[in-house]
């Protein structure tokens, strides 16, 4: 499908961004209601007979806590509007998939960075490898790198929604280079903060 940004000069990307969040289905409360009860229960969960918390026993990579996220909203979702969200189930799929018109799926991205997104490199290669669209809305969160094991639990610091196009990521000049990532017009304007962090 062709952009909905076709045309539009940077300047105009904001009020594109904020048509498009306003026509998705799902309200920004909510989804950033999601956002926080997923993380808050990651951290009051039980691991094991033992009763293993994350942030007290266990301290898990950005990379792990990113994993829950992904894995966590879609299924939040998935049970609170059954038949009408779920969680992906194919690799041609977004993260959350909005049954009725595939349109308003979702990508999820999440980041130890205090700002950016990344994606792996087919995020900027559209049509050679990838099994699924890299265009279409995303959600991505923004979440404190733990500083060491006897540091304070890390909260979310940004939860951003919005529309990215597979144009929009920037692969890694380097042939060896494995990250896609965006630029900061691109996610100043494409990439819209929706909830006060705690």
């Amino acid at each position: 499908m062709s952009s909905p940004y076709t045309g539009l000069l940077p300047e105009r990307w904001e009020n594109k961004t904020k048509e498009l969040i306003a026509k998705h289905p799902l309200a920004v409360a909510e989804i950033c209601e999601v956002v926080r009860i997923v993380w808050n229960q990651i951290f009051e969960s039980r691991i094991t007979s033992r009763d293993y918390r994350i942030g007290v026993d266990l301290f898990p990579t950005p990379q792990v806590l990113g994993y829950f996220l992904h894995e966590l909203i879609p299924l939040e979702f998935e049970r609170r509007y059954p038949g009408t969200w779920r969680r992906e189930q194919t690799a041609a799929e977004k993260d959350l998939v909005y049954i009725p018109n595939a349109l308003f799926s979702i990508e999820i991205k999440t980041s130890s960075s205090a700002r950016s997104i990344f994606g792996n490199r087919s995020y900027a290669q559209e049509g050679l490898t990838s099994k699924k669209s890299k265009s279409g809305y995303y959600l991505a969160i923004n979440f404190e790198r733990s500083p060491g094991k006897t540091s304070p639990l890390q909260q979310i610091v940004l939860i951003r929604f919005g529309w990215l196009d597979h144009q929009d990521w920037l692969g890694q000049a380097a042939a060896t280079g494995q990250q896609a990532r965006l630029t900061r017009e691109v996610e100043r304007y494409k990439l819209l903060p929706i909830c006060l962090t705690e």
